[in-house]
């Protein structure tokens, strides 16, 4: 049987959970604090239409999606976990650290699931990625860079680095599977005081380092995470079609008579299955809730998500 599922929020990125829920069958009702935008959804994809303030108390709800402004998450997710339902927490499931750990404290001791939104963790072709990984296929893991540039959106309390970046610093976590020892960060805010694009530098306790870049004023859009191993480069490019979204280099550099010597291979293209992430990542937060088991994306990686972002928020205006 599906749970019960409202999603509270029902603006560009909530309107796709709502049809997305729908679609698996798990929506149950909207809430908004725009009653007629509720009201709007829950016709089109009949079910209820509530105030955000009637969910918690229903006992026909199971589980709340929250895809509010982020300054928001925090305390929604105190009472909704408080109220014995589950939650998925859309990214940044806070603005301070102190926010994000008592809400993921709120849902540890009242036994619910809390789940972030980090939906990159769920596309195919970083899935595949870190099979390649995990498996060896790249070697030891030496360096990981991100870019995620394009035009806009603009939000009035999230600069570049908090809107883009926490998807990437999930995709990085994961790959090396501890938080850094060390973060460096740069912006510049041209537009108002919040930074348009961001620079983050961060060494990890396996020595591997990272950077990644994250732009709201760029001319064009690019999505690429690039893993560089001891026995080959992997770059994930979701601007590209399915059948090249994920390549392996298998370039070689070594020593010869005291000089570096390199061959350049041409890519060889990994076969990725297509899947929408967000229907993946839904039918995980679904499973987790039947199963009360541990989400791939919980709690504690969202906290040291927020962590580097702090850490990395240098404004230069």
């Amino acid at each position: 049987m599906n749970p019960r599922i409202a999603v509270l929020g029902c603006g560009y990125w909530g309107s796709n959970h709502i049809r997305t829920l729908k679609g698996l069958g798990a929506l149950h009702a909207v809430a908004d604090a725009n009653r007629a935008r509720a009201e709007g959804f829950a016709s089109e994809q009949e079910c209820l239409a509530l105030d955000p303030d009637a969910l918690f108390a229903r006992d026909d709800i199971d589980a709340i999606v929250m895809a509010l402004p982020p300054q928001f998450h925090a305390d929604m997710a105190v009472r909704a976990v408080e109220a014995g339902k589950d939650v998925l927490v859309e990214k940044p499931i806070a603005l301070t650290v102190a926010d994000g750990e008592r809400a993921v404290a709120a849902a540890k001791a009242n036994s619910r699931v809390f789940m972030v939104g980090h939906v990159l963790r769920f596309h195919p072709a970083f899935e595949k990625l870190k099979e390649l990984i995990d498996a060896g296929e790249l070697g030891d893991v030496k360096y990981i860079h991100s870019h995620r540039l394009g035009l806009g959106k603009f939000h009035t309390e999230n600069d570049a680095l908090w809107d883009l970046a926490p998807h990437d610093l999930s995709m990085i976590l994961a790959i090396t599977g501890e938080p850094p020892l060390e973060v460096r960060g740069e912006g510049a805010a041209l537009l108002d005081h919040l930074s348009d694009f961001a620079h983050v530098h961060m060494r990890f306790p396996s020595g591997i380092r990272s950077h990644l870049f994250a732009s709201r004023l760029n001319p064009y859009r690019e999505r690429r995470l690039t893993v560089v191993g001891t026995k080959a480069m992997a770059v994930l490019d979701d601007v590209e079609p399915w059948e090249r979204k994920l390549a392996v280099y298998r370039h070689a550099v070594w020593q010869d008579s005291g000089h570096w010597a390199f061959t350049a291979n041409d890519p060889t293209y990994v076969e990725v299955g297509a899947g929408m992430p967000l229907t993946r990542e839904l039918e995980h937060f679904m499973e987790c809730i039947r199963t009360r088991s541990e989400p791939r994306t919980g709690g504690q990686e969202a906290i040291t998500v927020l962590r580097i972002l702090t850490a990395g928020t240098v404004v230069h205006v």
